[in-house]
């Protein structure tokens, strides 16, 4: 009796990480110019904690950034009051609740508010990150993005975590 306790608990402790939903999302820096090259990828993954993103990402400048999940799957520029605006086409920051306030991963605003990423002075990014409140079937057909500055997980004094502009995007395919 007590063994086939421990090979149900074994198979139950395995099968959750067995079965756990995976993606791989390109990453590309992204400038006024457009798409330009390819920085590694960033690996979703479901766990009973909720979504673990491991970026394997290089080319980045040194620092905190701001990270983010997208509504559209789209990376590409959209020109606003005659400028181009680096990747502008993936929209605002995912919020299906319409929430419309951003407070972090562990707040309850913008489902797509991601911990921040560390990027070291070599300019690589390696830290896996958790998104408690996201699974890898929430994330499919929108984008990530990488910002030029922090995150303050608050509309204040800056709105969106300060972050500012978008430096590196990547399509999260369906």
């Amino acid at each position: 009796m007590k063994k086939n306790i421990l090979f149900i608990f074994i198979f139950l402790f395995i099968s959750s990480y067995v079965f756990a939903e995976e993606i791989v999302i390109q990453m590309q820096l992204i400038n006024d110019h457009g798409i330009s090259k390819n920085i590694g990828v960033v690996t979703a993954t479901d766990s009973r904690y909720g979504l673990i993103l491991v970026p394997q990402l290089g080319d980045l400048p040194p620092g905190i950034h701001g990270f983010h999940v997208h509504q559209n799957p789209d990376c590409n520029n959209v020109v606003q009051g005659g400028k181009p605006g680096a990747g502008f086409a993936a929209g605002g920051h995912f919020d299906p609740l319409k929430t419309d306030k951003h407070e972090g991963p562990y707040g309850k605003g913008h489902l797509g508010d991601l911990p921040a990423l560390y990027v070291g002075a070599d300019g690589k990014a390696s830290l896996p990150l958790l998104a408690p409140r996201l699974k890898v079937a929430d994330v499919k057909g929108r984008s990530l993005m990488i910002h030029a500055g922090g995150d303050n997980y608050s509309d204040l004094p800056a709105k969106l975590g300060g972050g500012g502009a978008r430096i590196a995007c990547g399509v999260i395919s369906q």
